[in-house]
């Protein structure tokens, strides 16, 4: 893996662990339902990219990825929260979000991958883990019904894979796609937008 995509990874697993670490306390778990969501919320989108790439997941080599997880843990415990999904939460999930897309679709691409798998590549790494972070919690997968997740997500793998091909600085091109992604989310969640619905 590239460094930076490594770099971004790296910084996707913390917030997404985070996140997932919060949600499982909200949820009243003991310390090792609290790691389990963490991890499982923080890796699956990584590991089911490279399991479709016919590679190793990266947390089976890569020492890193437990320790952004148990620093994220701690984090998540000591952290003082006053509402269930307060607005840092949500901010960094948005965050986690957009450099998950980055990180997946950039992968993917040193792959040599076509494009539209790069693209879905990006998507899944992204939103994979918070789907089963939100079944596992048993709760109602934001991805399936609000906030545009999977909607932001392709617009920024696509973004990312069209500046690319237009062989703009690699640099340039995540932090456009990432800051697609979260002005996307941002404005859905703002205006309470997300897709049409089948009446």
């Amino acid at each position: 893996m590239g460094s930076l995509a490594f770099t971004l990874d790296l910084i996707a697993t913390f917030a997404f662990a985070v996140v997932g670490a919060r949600i499982a306390i909200n949820r009243g778990m003991d310390y090792g339902g609290i790691i389990l969501i963490a991890l499982v919320a923080s890796i699956s989108g990584g590991t089911l990219r490279n399991i479709f790439l016919g590679l190793t997941p990266s947390w089976l080599t890569e020492f890193e990825y437990y320790v952004a997880v148990i620093v994220a843990v701690i984090f998540a415990i000591v952290a003082p929260a006053k509402k269930p999904v307060g607005l840092f939460i949500l901010s960094l999930d948005t965050f986690g979000l957009g450099v998950a897309v980055v990180s997946g679709t950039q992968f993917a691409l040193e792959k040599e991958t076509p494009f539209y798998s790069a693209i879905l590549l990006g998507v899944i790494t992204a939103v994979t883990g918070g789907l089963l972070r939100d079944v596992l919690c048993q709760v109602e997968p934001i991805l399936l019904h609000r906030e545009t997740i999977g909607t932001s997500s392709a617009l920024g793998a696509s973004a990312y894979v069209l500046l690319d091909w237009l062989n703009v600085a690699t640099t340039i091109s995540a932090l456009a796609a990432g800051i697609v992604v979260i002005l996307v989310r941002a404005v859905s969640i703002k205006f309470d937008l997300h897709l049409p619905r089948v009446k």
